[in-house]
């Protein structure tokens, strides 16, 4: 009996000394909050060798973390991998929930054999998955190489950043210094997180707009290949806990089991259908690219039929309609591949795409019924989705979903073009969303009020010798006098002496602020010239308001002639078709009316309006999407700068740069000038200083004591240290 009880102690023991040892292995995966966490606290504390090691690792086991939750939910929703011999008949529920309990009892073992550890150790909150989602890491690990002297993966894991972060200027400006850099080489700007099915779609259709078809087809399939098992992927990991909007609802008002049931399986349903738009979007986007999975059939269907393999052609033909089921130009094209092949020859659409569209489709059924029956929105991904599929009551509500999903991808869009603005203090007031359109924005502060007293000064220039219309008189009605002044007569004025030339000059550099604002913001890396620059001030004739019905300036567009009756704008002379651009900045707020206003194509139905003030600038293309007017100036006089802008360089205004070569010469008169007076004053000065009884003559005042010694530059920040 004795030795039987020092036989199972010591059996005891090895399974507890095993035990311990797993738990220490080096399979065993340390989460990754835990892992970020400590780097970044090494990162504050300039541990910098430590930092990167932490980093490192923490993003190895997100990427392990994700990779085993891949790989476990893969293997456990395959019916061969439940534990157990198939669920003998018999009720219903024990059929079902049978079948789900040996299914979470897979997952359990799965994930605890490739963790090391419980599951739930794993879980992060919420900041910690946007920051790995948005590649925060990185940011950290590129200063902590960078301070370790380790360029090519600081360069790389900077890149790496900065290809989901384009928007972020700190990166922005260290990736350009990385640029400038010795011994940098170009294959260290690598994105270490790359998508495959980016790469490769990418390569395709620079193939295919090359008319490249073979290197294109290649590439068009391989991107399919790997979107689709991108998106199996992102379907498996959509198959985690309860994620409750409301976590202090009271205990009274929580669901039951079926209620819960349900909830949780829309919850994942709807975070399935989602995976097509994360897939679809290239990193560093907002938006996703439209019918991203379709659009690869489509282009696959006309590169083989080029390079003469219509089967192939034809088998993507008929998977793009299982999408498009009525699509007219595919149609005809599925016709004319039958009679090629002759109509003994079967076509068929795909089997993944017939699985991907089958499935989509039961889900989105699931899903429509319970936002029909159990309330809940659902926004569908997908323009393809049959208009039968959706419940009656829910049509309307899913039109104006897409509507609203076409117009934040248009946003979206715009946003993504956007640049950082190159001057500090400005604001964006409003954007094209809040103003209810495409292409338009408002900034405030472009302009201090000493800045609009200066250029109005100006303005009485224009009131007196400025470039008015018929005497003055305003060129789109009787109710109002007219005032305007070029850049050129501006100079031209100043260099007779009619006005201050600092007043000219400032009209030029307010433009000038102006330009470099608009390009920033619409146009980064695109090259605006200006096309007309007009300081104008529209003021109200008194005695002809009474009764007035019309407006100081009628609704048109800048670069077209606009047909309200056809709903069309005709880019055609006498319009000013090469305009791009268009700017006001105004001056002033102390009259009546004055407003800008933006209409639909009718003219009469107002979209947006902007009242004017001091240092606003308000912008926007110069096309068709934006029809504007000037309400009438009531009471007052209402002065602004008016812009025009162009990508054309041969369109490029040519009597600015008259102007701005008078103000050349101006400024090499007047250093010249300063220095003759100054070379005069030191003359005076050297024959006025007295001298001392050594002989020296006494230290200027004009220089602290130790003004010469070269000043110490100051301890920078971490991300500063370059």
């Amino acid at each position: 009996m004795a030795s039987l009880r020092c036989l199972c102690l010591l059996l005891l023991l090895l399974l507890l000394f095993a035990a311990a040892t797993s738990a220490t292995s080096p399979g065993r995966l340390v989460p990754y909050d835990l892992l970020y966490a400590d780097g970044v606290r090494a990162y504050f504390a300039r541990d910098w060798g430590r930092a990167a090691e932490l980093l490192q690792r923490a993003l190895h086991s997100y990427a392990g973390l994700r990779a085993a939750r891949r790989a476990c939910r893969a293997a456990c929703s395959r019916e061969a991998a439940f534990l157990g011999g198939p669920v003998a008949e018999g009720p219903w529920e024990a059929t079902l929930f049978g079948r789900v309990l040996q299914r979470a009892d897979c997952l359990q073992h799965c994930l605890g054999s490739r963790l090391g550890a419980a599951p739930s150790a794993h879980r992060a909150s919420p900041t910690i998955r946007r920051d790995f989602e948005q590649r925060e890491p990185y940011n950290y690990l590129q200063v902590a190489f960078f301070q370790l002297k380790k360029l090519d993966q600081a360069v790389s894991a900077a890149h790496t950043f900065f290809v989901a972060n384009p928007q972020h200027l700190q990166m922005r400006e260290d990736m350009e210094k990385y640029r400038r850099m010795s011994g940098v080489k170009s294959d260290n700007f690598r994105d270490l997180e790359a998508t495959p099915h980016w790469e490769a779609y990418e390569a395709g259709v620079q193939h295919y707009n090359a008319d490249e078809y073979l290197q294109a087809v290649a590439r068009l399939e391989e991107s399919l290949t790997e979107a689709l098992s991108a998106l199996e992927e992102c379907r498996a990991l959509c198959e985690g806990p309860w994620e409750d909007e409301d976590e202090e609802e009271e205990e009274e008002m929580q669901p039951g089991l079926y209620e819960a049931i349900a909830a949780h399986y829309v919850q994942v349903l709807k975070c399935r259908q989602q995976c097509v738009l994360e897939i679809a979007t290239k990193p560093g986007r907002i938006s996703a690219t439209e019918d991203f999975i379709p659009s690869h059939l489509d282009l696959l269907q006309f590169a083989y039929d080029q390079v003469g393999n219509q089967a192939l052609a034809a088998e993507c033909a008929a998977s793009y309609l299982l999408f498009y089921p009525t699509d007219e130009p595919m149609l005809e094209k599925m016709k004319q591949y039958r009679a090629e092949l002759g109509e003994d020859t079967a076509v068929t659409a795909r089997e993944s795409i017939q699985h991907y569209v089958q499935r989509s489709l039961m889900e989105k059924k699931l899903i429509y019924y319970a936002a029909e029956h159990l309330g809940g929105t659902f926004n569908d991904p997908d323009l393809w989705t049959p208009d039968e599929l959706i419940p009656e009551n829910l049509k309307e509500k899913h039109r104006e979903d897409q509507e609203k999903q076409k117009q934040e991808t248009l946003d979206m869009e715009e946003n993504e073009k956007r640049g950082p603005l190159p001057f500090e203090g400005i604001a964006v007031t409003m954007d094209s969303r809040q103003m209810n359109g495409t292409q338009r924005v408002v900034f405030d502060r472009v302009l201090t009020e000493s800045e609009c007293r200066d250029l109005l000064r100006l303005t009485k220039a224009a009131g007196e010798a400025g470039d008015g219309y018929r005497a003055r008189r305003s060129p789109h009605t009787p109710h109002e006098r007219f005032e305007g002044l070029t850049v050129l007569k501006a100079m031209q004025l100043a260099q007779n002496g009619d006005v201050d030339w600092r007043d000219a000059k400032l009209l030029l550099q307010a433009s000038e602020k102006s330009r470099k604002i608009i390009e920033s913001y619409f146009t980064p890396g695109k090259k605006l010239h200006f096309s007309f620059t007009h300081l104008v001030c529209r003021t109200a004739v008194d005695e002809k308001q009474e009764g007035r019905m019309d407006l100081s300036h009628p609704v048109h567009a800048d670069n077209c002639l606009l047909d309200p009756e056809g709903q069309e704008c005709w880019r055609e002379p006498p319009a000013y078709v090469y305009r791009d651009y268009s700017g006001i900045l105004y001056l002033n707020d102390d009259f009546q009316g004055g407003g800008l206003f933006f209409t639909e194509m009718d003219t009469v139905t107002v979209t947006a309006e902007v009242h004017p003030k001091c240092g606003r600038l308000v912008a926007f293309s110069s096309g068709k999407e934006n029809p504007h007017g000037v309400w009438a100036v009531s009471r007052g006089r209402r002065c602004a700068i008016a812009l025009w802008y162009t990508h054309s360089q041969e369109h490029a205004e040519q009597e600015r740069v008259k102007a701005e070569k008078l103000m050349e010469q101006r400024a090499v008169e007047q250093d010249q000038r300063d220095e003759e007076h100054q070379a005069d004053r030191s003359i005076r000065s050297s024959s006025e200083l007295p001298i001392s009884s050594s002989g020296a003559r006494p230290t200027s005042r004009r220089h602290k004591p130790g003004s010469d010694r070269t000043q110490q530059p100051k301890e920078l920040r971490a991300r500063d240290e370059f």
